[in-house]
């Protein structure tokens, strides 16, 4: 785990060593005022050259100038260290979930997401810039700190160093309960996020049903529960530098009485006693860094364990070994003996046999649950089948790359996602960079050209989070807007009407039946009348195909589709 996280440092190697280096320097320096200290007193003093005394302390006031210089170069080059590292990881992270299944998506929930790639990595980022430099500080600190007592009077310097075995065994003991506390604190901060993202995504229903004081409850809950979490965290962390303060202050306090003791004795000098005192100081200094250090290390690294954990999920669906950039399409999809389930044991698809020609609109029909939708999720790849194959024009798709493939599918669903940003840029979305022209040339062919005219700030109007400023008819020509402009020679109707009134309907069906034009057209539809001008409609019952054929002669036969129409 060390290794991968310190492959991070690389790309930033300057600036590590820029901010390691002012760091290491500053504390070399902080042990040259215990020394200073100890001359004045014992040296410059009793010669009474006020002249000599004066430089002396101009020396030291520039010393510390300097000083003061390093430790502003490590508090920002550190922390732009700390927060390099965090954004590359989290640029990594997102790159990573944008290639996850939809399989993956179908059980995790999006609140742990968006905790694993804010907090965590922010929690990482300063364990990026504090922890190696200051641990490495604070051993260096700490051993130079050791040998200049040990230089001024051998015996204080072993009484100091009793603390030492003390210090490592609580840092020890409480930095693996903090760790372990601090993943359960994480874990708790993903649900409290699932939870406020539920509860505000769902606004309208939670006000619709008058469930406002239900919603508070729940949330009060996991409130509660990531309160406790904390609270445990910071009872471990209150313990842990409790001990250790009082540790140190005794040591200190024995150092200071044996320490007079040797002044009054003559066995030590006024200026070593202070010069000493101050050491001690200095000597403890790192200790309580690295306590500081455990409770951010904790975090940090119980962050990094989620994030790998994230980064060890591997996608199910990723181009193979030798795919290749999918030719234009023509168009003709073979389904040879395809076979799905979500869970072993448990098909959902079975036997599937079809072919589809070039340019052809072939409509699947059937109850809900039937398989139709993920029949032909299965063609973009969004899932893959289990049994049996999809072919393009001849080509399996897994002999294809994912962009290549999907960029010649569209896709125009009764669940239209929007944007919250503008207009422009939720019809671009089909191709990005597409001109203001192009745009407008498919509204119009969506017959949304009257609605862009209508808005007082046209193609610049914010259409609301998820579009919640359109209507669900608007919102469907926006989605069909976004097929006219990918212009794709395969596109997927997934019941993109069923969820609108029959004059929005058919307004927009004549919208789509334009779309379908010179393209293949795989078509999901509950209502029927849509699908009668279809090539060919499928019947499907359990997964399997039960019938095919036309409209009228589907009816003739008095079967599966006959059932379904009346």
């Amino acid at each position: 785990m060390l290794r991968q996280f310190f492959a991070y440092y690389r790309p930033w190697r300057g600036l590590f060593w820029l901010d390691f280096g002012c760091a290491v320097l500053s504390g070399l320096l902080e042990l040259a005022f215990p020394l200073a200290v100890t001359g004045f007193i014992d040296h410059l003093l009793p010669r009474g050259d006020w002249h000599l005394t004066v430089l002396a302390a101009v020396g030291l006031l520039a010393i510390y100038v300097v000083n003061a210089g390093l430790m502003a170069v490590v508090t920002y080059w550190g922390h732009m260290l700390g927060i390099n590292i965090e954004t590359t990881m989290r640029a990594r992270a997102f790159d990573h979930l944008t290639r996850l299944s939809w399989r993956w998506y179908d059980r995790t929930r999006t609140g742990k997401l968006v905790a694993r790639v804010t907090r965590d990595l922010e929690e990482i980022g300063e364990v990026a810039h504090h922890g190696p430099e200051d641990l490495f500080i604070a051993v260096m600190t700490f051993i130079g700190a050791f040998l200049l007592m040990l230089s001024i009077h051998p015996g204080l310097a072993a009484l100091t160093a009793l603390i030492v075995p003390s210090t490592v065994f609580i840092v020890g003991r409480y930095g693996r309960r903090m760790t372990e506390t601090w993943r359960g604190i994480f874990s708790r901060l993903g649900e409290f996020n699932v939870r406020l993202e539920e509860a505000l995504g769902g606004i309208r229903l939670v006000q619709a049903f008058a469930n406002e004081r239900h919603e508070r409850g729940l949330f009060e809950r996991d409130n509660g529960l990531y309160r406790s979490a904390k609270l445990e965290a910071y009872k471990v962390m209150a313990w842990s530098q409790a001990l250790n303060y009082m540790g140190m202050r005794f040591v200190q306090v024995v150092v200071m009485v044996a320490g007079a003791g040797l002044v009054l004795s003559g066995g030590m000098t006024a200026g070593g006693f202070v010069g000493f005192l101050l050491l001690v100081g200095v000597f403890f200094r790192p200790l309580e860094k690295i306590a500081a250090v455990m409770e951010v290390y904790p975090k940090g690294i119980a962050g990094f364990q989620r994030y790998l954990g994230l980064l060890a999920t591997e996608p199910e669906i990723a181009d193979a070994p030798g795919a290749v950039e999918a030719a234009p399409f023509k168009g003709r999809i073979g389904f040879e003996q395809l076979g799905f389930s979500y869970e072993a044991g448990r098909p959902v698809l079975s036997g599937i046999d079809l072919t589809v020609a070039p340019g052809e609109t072939v409509a699947f029909v059937g109850a809900s649950g039937a398989g139709k939708s993920t029949l032909l999720a299965l063609v973009p790849r969004f899932y893959a089948p289990t049994e049996g194959r999809i072919t393009i024009d001849g080509q399996p798709l897994e002999g294809l790359t994912l962009d290549s493939l999907r960029r010649q599918i569209g896709l125009v669903s009764q669940d239209v996602f929007l944007f919250g940003g503008t207009l422009r840029e939720n019809i671009a979305y089909g191709r990005l960079g597409a001109s203001d022209d192009e745009i407008l040339q498919a509204a119009a062919k969506a017959q949304i050209a009257g609605l862009v005219a209508e808005l007082p700030e046209g193609l610049d109007t914010i259409v609301g989070e998820r579009g919640v400023m359109l209507s669900g008819g608007q919102k469907q020509r926006v989605a069909i807007a976004r097929a006219f402009l990918k212009n794709p020679p395969i596109l997927i109707l997934d019941e993109a009407t069923s969820a609108l009134d029959s004059q929005t309907e058919r307004e927009i069906q004549g919208a789509l039946e334009a779309l379908s034009v010179g393209r293949t057209t795989l078509v999901i539809a509950h209502r029927l009348g849509t699908i009668r001008k279809a090539d060919r409609i499928v019947v499907m019952d359990r997964g399997r195909i039960v019938e095919i054929g036309g409209h009228d002669e589907l009816l003739a036969r008095a079967g599966a589709y006959a059932r379904l129409a009346a």
